[in-house]
């Protein structure tokens, strides 16, 4: 990661002692969740409404089960002891707590989270950590936006700029800042900017408080003590973190307030008198200090002991000027908490300037390196801690009612073996605050740029038996984990673990075996569940496209009969080369690989058979007229039904293909043999993938389920800007069905499927999620590594005309750059200064302190390019900051006149 010839940055060491386990680094870090309230696990109705079930107004008044939530806050690595901040504008009805948001139904396109706040800085130890909350000086308009989003599907979404609360910039800027001076001793700063041409008065309290693990009747638990400890610091005692001391009182802060610095205390407990009409279990409850702040009662809190506390900050700042309050949370009580605390924060922010200064490629723009560091920050800040017992949580807890019979029947019944506890890498700590299996396989790549370690532990923590199902089934996510997500867990182990060889040198089989024998059990779990008729056609259902087809695909069909799925008969090809490559990597050490290796090769020409050849009086899932690949229904009276949806289904089939190296088969000799009397006794499967005797360029050979002419035909629909080529990427469906929608009339319903380039229409299939026309980062970029391996294989002298139609020609390696700076320029200025991803967002656009601001979006409109869905969804959408290290290394390479390595 440095330069090479230069000593390793402070990070890498601290990252280097991590991994060796001389100093735990990652102990503490941005693990609180931004939401836990309408989660499923906190559901224990009967009805199964997250949503309702704990809603937003609950969330200030009741205890959480599983998680917590907090504003931009940290937390140990249990989720044990949680440091946040909560602001008052004098106005709000509540203290702002957590982020305020839409419920699934009362957002006119789903859960939205409807606040600005951003990710801006993170390293991969969290030694220094950086976020901006954006908090309206005027009252919140928690109504007003609830009531300006009764609107229809086709409308746009009205967000909190809408509501006028940030007119005249009466605003405040909330800088956070965290920095390490050790793993046990954490510096938290925070500065608000007063944005207005007029003072402001705001009302800042540094939180501190425990988990609630005393309320459940589980055994041997007690109330954790928050106490003050002196005049200037808090006691936090806990049975397993020991003793923590939040200082506080810094002096040369102190002038700054409007009055003294007041703590107050009060037991994250429900306040079950508000609630339900019960008396509280303790004088004082979760929203003791909100009643004490925004209401005055007195008697709301407590001065001498708690399980939360706050340290009350009033401060009155003049018009466009700054004020700051510091506090330091350690393991050890400190006579001066304060006297080193700026030359350490500095310094954390110098090594964090440091770090990435010697991993992003010197070729980078200063706005690209912007972005990439972005989103970066949002892949770290969107760890989590994790916790959910499904075995527990269909039981229900012995301190509480049991839980209602329908439980029995209902969500993740069968799932009861999985028990989580664990950092894990979130889509969105709001809008997805639960770990989703494919989300995390793309997590894992950016992440392995900073940390492969964390990387491998992500991919390692799903196949462990207690996350995966003893059946085999990878768990999904939160809301249903029995949905089928496509297979790409083989894939990411394989890209993290050549990524750390290339980069870091480091080439850990141990992950690699591990991860792959658990694999082999889901590889079966797919073929014995998922291949209805053993043909080695697959019918994944779901597999993670909301809206993609005419219908719902986790559903039965309408009319009977069942799907025959391109996408997930693909899907299972990629899988078959994935493991073919990681068994051909362990047989370099083990030869017992090699037969394995051997029985992932055929299966995969079974596959390719299947999804290519018509047989048995079947429809090819290859449409020769359209040159195209669809899904198909075989319907009950034998009679087949092709699904003439110009879609990313057609297009899937493209990501199963590898090379193999000559160098790498020669020491594979047995696997090497099985190959030769493979493709001598079958020559009608060997033709359907690759020219086994006519190895490419550096004599490499080539598995591919679509090659020659059916790869080229496809490119020609994919590389049309008329088709799904936008400016900003591939779009997930055709732009012909703008003009031409398709439908299909099944057991007298007319399904329909229309081009559109923003947010789903149709409440059906999956919410505010839409496949139905605009760009999604995974796709997209595995179709980049897709054309990249083609290249690899063609070489330079196999070019495709792109864009389609232009006649302009370049290598398949050219395409995948051009797609590649489609997708960064998503995020980056234009010549007129604008980002697309802001769209028609005026205040983004123009307005200095909100334009270098770049949100992540969940997914972005198919023809401007505008940011859509999850505004954090810094997941698979920070796939930009491994597209922009490619890209950037691509450039310096070739400024140095250098030969471009294998990208792969």
């Amino acid at each position: 990661m440095t330069p090479q010839g230069s000593p390793p940055g402070a990070e890498v060491l601290r990252l280097d002692h991590d991994r060796l386990g001389h100093a735990n680094w990652k102990r503490w870090g941005p693990y609180l969740s931004e939401r836990a309230w309408g989660t499923v696990r906190e559901d224990y109705s009967a009805s199964g409404d997250a949503w309702n079930a704990f809603p937003h107004e609950h969330a200030r008044m009741r205890a959480y089960r599983w998680n917590e939530d907090g504003l931009l806050g940290i937390s140990d690595d249990q989720g044990q002891l949680c440091l946040s901040v909560a602001l008052w504008n004098g106005q709000d009805p509540i203290l702002k707590e957590r982020l305020y948001g839409l419920t699934g139904d009362e957002g006119n396109h789903g859960e939205d989270v409807k606040e600005y706040y951003s990710y801006l800085d993170a390293t991969p130890t969290h030694s220094y950590l950086k976020a901006l909350y954006k908090y309206p000086q005027r009252a919140f308009p928690y109504q007003q936006l609830l009531d300006g989003n009764r609107r229809g599907k086709d409308d746009g979404e009205y967000e909190l700029l809408d509501t006028g609360v940030f007119d005249q910039n009466a605003y405040w800027d909330v800088d956070i800042e965290y920095a390490k001076a050790a793993p046990d001793d954490i510096l938290m700063q925070i500065t608000v900017h007063n944005r207005a041409a007029f003072s402001a008065q705001l009302h800042l309290l540094p939180t501190l408080w425990f988990r609630n693990t005393w309320s459940w009747g589980q055994p041997d638990q007690e109330r954790h003590r928050i106490r003050p400890d002196g005049e200037w610091a808090l006691r936090a005692d806990h049975p397993d973190l020991g003793a923590y001391w939040l200082h506080f009182g810094d002096y040369r802060e102190a002038a700054s307030l409007d009055q003294p610095l007041t703590v107050l205390l009060c037991e994250n407990e429900s306040n079950t008198a508000r609630l339900y009409g019960v008396p509280n279990a303790s004088c004082t409850a979760k929203d003791g200090i909100n009643d004490y702040v925004v209401q005055g009662k007195r008697n709301a809190v407590r001065h001498d002991e708690g399980s939360k506390a706050a340290v009350h900050c009033v401060m009155t700042v003049p018009a466009g000027e700054s004020r700051r309050i510091r506090v330091r949370l350690c393991n050890a009580p400190m006579l001066d908490a304060f006297s080193d605390f700026g030359e350490l924060l500095a310094t954390r922010r110098a090594e964090a300037d440091a770090y990435y200064q010697s991993l992003q490629p010197a070729a980078l723009s200063a706005d690209e390196r912007l972005v990439q560091r972005q989103a970066f920050a949002g892949m770290l800040w969107s760890k989590q801690f994790y916790f959910y017992d499904v075995g527990q949580w269909l039981r229900g807890d012995p301190a509480g009612p049991p839980p209602p019979a329908e439980r029995r029947a209902g969500r993740n019944r069968d799932w009861e073996t999985l028990r989580c506890a664990d950092i894990l890498s979130m889509p969105d700590k709001w809008e997805y605050p639960w770990f989703a299996a494919w989300d995390l396989a793309f997590h894992t790549i950016p992440l392995a740029v900073i940390d492969p370690e964390f990387a491998k532990k992500q991919l390692d923590l799903l196949t462990r038996e207690w996350y995966q199902h003893p059946n085999g089934q990878i768990p999904a996510y939160e809301w249903s984990f029995s949905d089928v997500n496509p297979p790409v867990h083989a894939w990411a182990a394989w890209r993290v673990y050549q990524m750390e060889h290339k980069h870091q040198g480091r080439r850990d089989r141990l992950f690699l075996e591990r991860v792959f024998h658990k694999l082999l059990l889901n590889f079966t779990w797919w073929v014995n569940r998922k291949d209805a008729e053993g043909k080695n056609v697959f019918q994944g259902g779901f597999l993670g496209l909301d809206n993609i087809s005419v219908f719902d695909r986790s559903a039965p069909l309408p009319g009977g009969g069942h799907l025959e799925q391109a996408d997930g008969t693909a899907w299972m090809g990629m899988f078959c080369l994935n493991m073919l490559k990681i068994a051909l990597e362990l047989a370099q050490e083990n030869p017992a690989y090699e037969d394995i290796a051997s029985k992932f090769f055929e299966h995969f020409l079974y596959i390719a058979q299947a999804l290519n050849q018509l047989g048995d009086g079947q429809m090819s899932l290859w449409d020769e007229h359209d040159e195209f690949y669809y899904d198909q229904v075989q319907r009950p009276d034998g009679g087949c039904t092709r699904l003439r949806v110009r879609s990313m289904v057609g297009l899937i089939p493209l990501l199963a293909v590898e090379t193999l190296e000559p160098a790498d088969l020669a020491r594979v000799p047995n696997f090497q043999r099985r190959v030769e009397w493979f493709v001598n006794h079958r020559p009608d499967l060997a033709a359907l993938i690759s020219r086994w005797h006519e190895p490419g360029v550096g004599n490499r050979h080539l598995l591919a389920l679509t090659r020659g002419h059916r790869m080229k035909r496809v490119l020609v629909r994919m590389l049309d800007e008329n088709e799904f080529l936008s400016p900003g990427g591939l779009r997930s469906l055709s732009r012909i069905h703008a003009e031409s929608p398709y439908e299909l009339n099944s057991a007298g319903t007319v399904n329909r499927i229309a081009y559109e380039p923003a947010e789903s229409r149709s409440g059906l299939f999956g919410g505010n999620s839409n496949w139905r026309g605009p760009v999604w980062f995974p796709i997209n970029y595995l179709l980049i590594e897709s054309l990249q391996k083609f290249h690899h294989y063609y070489g330079d002298e196999f070019r495709v005309e792109y864009p389609s139609n232009s006649g302009e020609y370049s290598t398949l390696s050219g395409v995948a750059d051009g797609l590649s700076q489609r997708l960064i320029r998503l995020f980056t200025n234009d010549a007129a200064g604008q980002r697309p991803v802001f769209g028609a967002n005026e205040r983004f656009q123009t307005d200095p302190h909100w334009h270098d601001l770049i949100p992540f979006h969940e997914y972005f409109h198919g023809d401007s390019g505008a940011g859509l869905g999850a505004s954090h969804q810094t997941g698979w959408t920070g796939l930009v900051a491994k597209l922009l290290q490619q890209q950037g290394q691509k450039a310096g390479w070739a400024t140095r006149g250098e030969t471009q390595p294998n990208t792969s």
